[in-house]
């Protein structure tokens, strides 16, 4: 049976993130969200819109091989990392076209499995399944659950210069759309940047490149889109 994509489960933007042992931590990783198939016609990777962009990711397609299932729903991020070992958007889309071997599918969720739908199963159930099938050193990864109290998580990940942090219930049911049983709290930075250049691809939102004003050394990329018709930038 071919299977058919799901729209993803989208999580609530807080500002803190919950605390209590309901609830398990994640890294937010600074990639795109994307949904591994696998079924009787092979591997297919979607985006979060339902895009299929098998073609983009050839060397992932053929790591799905190493999950063992005759069918599966998998629910990640593809990233892919700079030299501090971090998530980089920035280097995600050069790395599409120029390096698919420096790619990763970080796997955070399990929809269905060798015929069994599983979005009514309790995440962790759901997360232990997935954790199991995934071998270590491969380009397919498991997002591990991190330890500790979530204030001093979030501080870590804030100090390490990462994008943030995805709290889940534990024993939450898997349902398409926005949610409050995932919820991401951002880690941010205020500062002020030189502008490069923008960048621009048909049919994407235009990205500004920026550099640090003291050296001119090049930092990142953002979003520029159109709020009540002011220009804004979103990392």
């Amino acid at each position: 049976m071919r299977l058919k994509f799901i729209a993803p489960l989208m999580p609530t933007l807080v500002e803190t993130p919950p605390t209590g042992d309901d609830w398990i931590h994640e890294v937010k990783f600074d990639g795109y969200r994307s949904q591994m198939i696998i079924d009787e016609d092979g591997a297919r990777i979607y985006t979060r819109n339902g895009h299929e962009w098998t073609a983009k990711y050839r060397d992932l397609v053929q790591e799905a091989k190493s999950l063992g299932a005759e069918s599966a729903i998998v629910d990640g991020e593809i990233i892919v990392l700079n030299k501090a070992g971090l998530s980089d958007f920035g280097e995600l889309r050069k790395a599409i076209t120029r390096r698919q071997h420096d790619l990763y599918f970080v796997a955070f969720d399990l929809l269905h499995l060798n015929g069994h739908d599983l979005r009514d199963t309790a995440l962790e159930e759901r997360r232990e399944i997935l954790a199991s099938m995934i071998k270590p050193g491969g380009r397919i990864q498991f997002s591990e659950p991190l330890p500790g109290e979530a204030k001093a998580i979030f501080h870590l990940l804030d100090m390490a210069g990462l994008e943030g942090m995805v709290s889940k219930r534990r024993d939450s049911k898997y349902r398409s759309g926005p949610s409050t049983y995932w919820l991401k709290a951002k880690c941010y930075s205020v500062d002020e940047y030189e502008l490069l250049g923008v960048e621009r691809e048909a049919g994407k939102p235009a990205f500004a490149l920026m550099a640090d004003r003291a050296t001119g050394r090049y930092v990142g990329s953002a979003f520029i889109k159109s709020y009540g018709g002011k220009w804004v930038m979103t990392v």
